[in-house]
């Protein structure tokens, strides 16, 4: 995915083991760097996934979903509890880099002429997707949406989802695709058709997808500033969040408390 932007540009990210993952120790632009770089060189989809307390606990557990992520080209460290941990352990990981981050931050470059501009969206209801493109065409109009694919909300995907979403990517001739679906449907999804989508980029980016379409209001800059991003979600989605915040978290930090690891 290297462009005019990233010409030059040589560089090697340091992964932090995380409970075992190798989590990205380094700033927003640092990641985007990698991510062109990475494109540049490699002759099958880049991959980018995002690593929170809750999405590790349960990798624990699902050997498929673990293999999902240890697979990913790039684990960004996407929650505070990634962060905290680090500290922890006295580690380097000093900042989230979310996926709305990459997102935005990858569609900037896409402007600038530096990334691959044929996107296609993967995920969430017909209406967010509708707005997505809405949305793109007026704050990054150098982007070109090819396509958008909604497919059947259920548990798990039959092979013959699988085969339609590909084909649906692969006849748009896109080159990045980004994936709005729930974890770990999205990462064990791109493990298993990452090989067979033509695209140079494939992007696991889960509640993008409601924030950027403004269907889901993201936490205040104060609160994300403050590491609480994920409280006023919590009080408006408590149903939906209160597993991750009072299981998945003070799991996590005692997984990390435990474990006996520290960064090399």
């Amino acid at each position: 995915m290297e462009g005019r932007l990233d010409e030059g540009v040589r560089v090697t990210l340091r992964r932090e083991p995380v409970l075992g993952f190798p989590v990205a120790a380094a700033s927003l632009e640092s990641c985007l760097d990698e991510l062109a770089q990475l494109g540049g060189a490699s002759s099958r989809p880049v991959v980018l996934a995002c690593a929170n307390p809750h999405s590790l606990v349960i990798a624990r557990k699902e050997p498929t979903f673990r293999a999902a992520l240890l697979a990913a080209d790039l684990l960004i460290p996407d929650g505070v509890g990634i962060v905290l941990a680090s500290r922890l352990t006295r580690g380097e990981i000093r900042e989230r880099v979310t996926g709305t981050d990459i997102f935005l931050g990858f569609n900037r470059r896409v402007e600038l002429g530096g990334l691959p501009r044929r996107a296609f969206f993967l995920g969430s209801t017909v209406e967010t997707l509708d707005a997505i493109r809405v949305k793109m065409a007026l704050e990054f109009p150098g982007v070109e949406l090819v396509g958008t694919y909604s497919p059947p909300f259920r548990e798990s995907f039959t092979e013959e989802d699988d085969d339609a979403m590909v084909e649906a990517v692969n006849a748009a001739r896109s080159e990045v695709l980004w994936v709005g679906m729930t974890a770990p449907k999205q990462e064990m999804l791109i493990a298993r058709i990452r090989d067979r989508v033509d695209v140079r980029f494939i992007g696991a980016v889960g509640a993008v997808f409601d924030f950027f379409s403004e269907r889901v209001e993201r936490s205040h800059p104060a609160w994300q500033g403050a590491g609480l991003e994920w409280l006023p979600r919590l009080v408006r989605q408590p149903r939906r969040l209160w597993r991750r915040t009072f299981v998945s978290a003070p799991h996590f930090l005692w997984l990390v408390l435990t474990s006996g690891r520290r960064p090399h």
